[in-house]
């Protein structure tokens, strides 16, 4: 069964560079998009995902803040999470996301390798399936 993948961000650019990347990785799995908080949670509703790729900058919430409102649920509190910035790439604002529960933390520009490593590390520790790329 291939993993389920949330992204979340409203940089269309960013979406399709990132879905033809992990295609190209030949990553098995299914990419589900959201590009507000408010889509996200509806779309948490209904999927359990493997792993939340989750932009700071939303056009309705702080990442950070949208982080901690799913950790507070106790079926969504163990998925993994990969913040994605492009505006927030201080110290203190990496400090925050992973302090807020985050696995890890990307400046954009991310290269795909990188993101695909750190995903299969996070997957790996929450048991999560379809690490396998056919690559």
């Amino acid at each position: 069964m291939p993993m389920t993948i949330l992204i979340v961000d409203d940089d269309k650019n960013f979406i399709e560079t990132l879905e033809d990347g992990l295609k190209l990785k030949n990553v098995e799995a299914v990419v589900k998009v959201a590009k507000s908080a408010r889509e996200a949670l509806d779309q948490l509703a209904a999927v359990l995902p493997s792993v939340i790729i989750l932009d700071i900058q939303l056009p309705d919430m702080h990442g950070v803040e949208f982080l901690r409102l799913i950790r507070e649920s106790a079926r969504l509190k163990k998925v993994p999470v990969v913040f994605i910035s492009a505006k927030y790439t201080e110290p203190a604002d990496r400090s925050e996301a992973m302090l807020a529960g985050a696995g890890a933390f990307f400046s954009k520009p991310i290269d795909i390798d990188e993101l695909w490593k750190e995903l299969s590390y996070l997957l790996g520790r929450s048991g999560g399936a379809g690490l396998d790329n056919k690559k």
